[in-house]
């Protein structure tokens, strides 16, 4: 029997995927639910596991864009297994590589060549300049010592070096995260506020207690939970900066849904942390782990990254002291963490050094006004600040789970 393997839905409002990898060769013998093939929607890249045991014929090749519901490959149900055991495992296929296209440099002015002479050729070896692009006024166009003297180098001739150029196309999850950042830019009022955060406090309790948190939870203390907490704080005392625009209504929400963006191999990825203000930190940061490993293997689904209501985006793990994050569209607001430095900071009169990071808040003023958007980045600051009082509420051992 042919079995026709049709694609998927991954997912309301998606109708169209496409072939990033296929896992298997024409012709192979596959394993019901071994994966066969690497889809991307706009929103995810999921894995496309065979409906069968059976061998393979592929009827869409990579790079096709195929609608959901559409047949993409065979599989005959009838053909043996080979001999030896187990079918083959086949690994991806590794992408073959995109043949360059070298553009041609043309000379700016086609010049009569010829040879030059031993005191042009020293001329224009200190110069740097190819013989063969001096125009020479000598006999049969000979290059003298004058021409030599008198040429310059030409900004349109080659240079020597490699000029050559590739091109491959966008995934669709990289075009759709590009739609979206184009739309946040032209659709949104944005702006973006700064503040600083003297992270001495964290680092003193991670050092005295990740060590006992990491043996009891399996998990580290990192920055991400104290970050998460503070930012559920302040959307509580905010609640304008949880809200969003629909229409002509501003949609506000009494919970607290953390979009975590994190770099994914096909690119950026935001996975979300649902109700993040029942969480206490060992489980925001188990829930960061679990969503952050499922993001680098491919198996983020697009449930899991739907319907955030808040987004957390951290620079300073690729070294950005400053930047300014674009809004997670439909979402009015995106709070950006940066590098850790240390630095000199007053410090009751006196200079001390202190590790120190930047962070930013970005924000729709169509609906957050620079009081409560400056509120809400000095909220955030002030329980990094004094976590113990207003994260852990005087009871580290407690909140720690410890």
């Amino acid at each position: 029997m042919i079995l026709e393997m049709k694609v998927p839905s991954p997912g309301e409002s998606i109708t169209e995927v496409e072939i990033a990898t296929w896992l298997v060769e024409d012709g192979d013998y596959v394993e019901k639910d071994q994966a066969i093939a690497e889809v991307d929607s706009d929103k995810a890249t999921l894995e496309l596991p065979a409906e069968v045991s059976g061998t393979i014929t592929l009827k869409a090749e990579e790079g096709d864009a195929v609608a959901v519901g559409a047949v993409v490959c065979l599989i005959d149900t009838d053909a043996e297994k080979p001999e030896g055991g187990e079918a083959p495992k086949t690994e991806a296929k590794e992408e073959a590589p995109k043949a360059e296209v070298t553009k041609p440099a043309t000379a700016e002015k086609t010049y009569a060549t010829g040879t030059a002479s031993p005191a042009a050729k020293k001329i224009l070896a200190e110069k740097g300049i190819e013989a063969s692009s001096v125009s020479g006024t000598g006999k049969d166009g000979r290059v003298t010592k004058d021409d030599a003297v008198k040429a310059v180098p030409s900004m349109g001739t080659p240079t020597g070096g490699s000029r050559g150029e590739s091109r491959s196309k966008m995934s669709m999850l990289r075009r759709k995260v590009a739609e979206r950042l184009v739309e946040a830019k032209n659709t949104t009022a944005m702006l973006t506020t700064f503040n600083e955060v003297n992270m001495t406090p964290i680092f003193e309790l991670r050092n005295e207690y990740k060590e006992t948190f990491k043996s009891k939870h399996g998990v580290g203390l990192g920055f991400m939970s104290f970050f998460t907490l503070a930012v559920v704080r302040a959307l509580k005392m905010y609640p304008a900066v949880n809200s969003m625009i629909d229409g002509k209504e501003m949609i506000s929400y009494d919970f607290c849904d953390i979009s975590i963006a994190v770099s994914g191999p096909k690119g950026l990825m935001v996975p979300v942390i649902r109700n993040a203000e029942n969480l206490t930190f060992r489980g925001v940061e188990s829930e960061v782990k679990r969503l952050a490993l499922r993001a680098r293997d491919g198996q983020i689904t697009v449930d899991e990254m739907t319907g955030g209501t808040f987004t957390i985006t951290n620079g300073g793990v690729f070294g950005s002291m400053l930047s300014t994050p674009i809004i997670n569209p439909p979402q009015s607001g995106i709070l950006g963490m940066h590098n850790i430095i240390q630095r000199p900071i007053a410090v009751d009169g006196n200079v001390e050094i202190h590790p120190m990071m930047y962070v930013a808040l970005s924000y729709d003023h169509r609906i957050i006004d620079g009081k409560e958007s400056v509120g809400f980045l000095v909220a955030v600051k002030e329980a990094l600040e004094n976590p113990i009082e207003l994260l852990m509420n005087n009871d580290v051992k407690k909140a720690l789970e410890l």
